[in-house]
């Protein structure tokens, strides 16, 4: 006779269980369905930030000047920042792709050294791949859809377009032109 009272409260235990769990899955699916434009800054952004940490690693060993190396360390360090950001702003149950750096861009940096690394990484890394990342967190900042996305790019814009004029600036400086 004293097991109807624990059979009746695990019943219910059991029962809130599946009700909650049911209910943490729907959440997740309702924040997995960021409109479209919002999916992709994600993509875009995690890609800009996680290929410039990366190229930013090359060139601390397969750069031997101090400009370019600077610039790498300074690029590391704010996007690094800029990932952290990101993810902090990005849904619960949204993932943040990590590691998905463009492997076109580090292979074609990794046998570079010296100065040919240099121009390398200044075109593609530090000019194009910033014109890039202008463009995507611009969009989501005029146009993003969930509003802790577009707060996020518009407070990350300014860096962005900064790392673009140094990049600029330091092109200019070791000769290196966009083409």
């Amino acid at each position: 006779m004293k097991l109807a009272p624990l059979a009746a409260a695990l019943f219910a235990l059991s029962t809130a269980s599946v009700t909650f769990a049911q209910t943490q899955a729907a959440s997740t699916t309702a924040a997995n369905d960021l409109p479209s434009p919002d999916k992709e800054f994600v993509q875009a952004a995690s890609m800009s930030s996680s290929t410039e940490i990366d190229a930013s690693k090359l060139a601390s060993k397969q750069s031997q000047d101090a400009d370019v190396k600077s610039f790498a360390h300074h690029m590391e360090v704010d996007h690094t920042k800029l990932a952290i950001s990101l993810k902090m702003a990005t849904p619960h149950g949204v993932m943040v792709p990590k590691d998905n750096s463009d492997t076109a861009v580090l292979n074609s940096l990794s046998g570079l050294h010296g100065k040919e690394f240099d121009t390398a990484y200044i075109k593609q890394v530090g000019l194009a791949g910033h014109e890039k990342a202008v463009e995507a967190f611009q969009a989501e900042a005029d146009g993003g859809q969930n509003a802790d996305l577009k707060k996020a790019a518009q407070k990350a814009l300014p860096t962005i377009k900064a790392h673009l004029k140094m990049a600029q600036q330091l092109a200019a400086k070791k000769g290196v032109t966009a083409q």
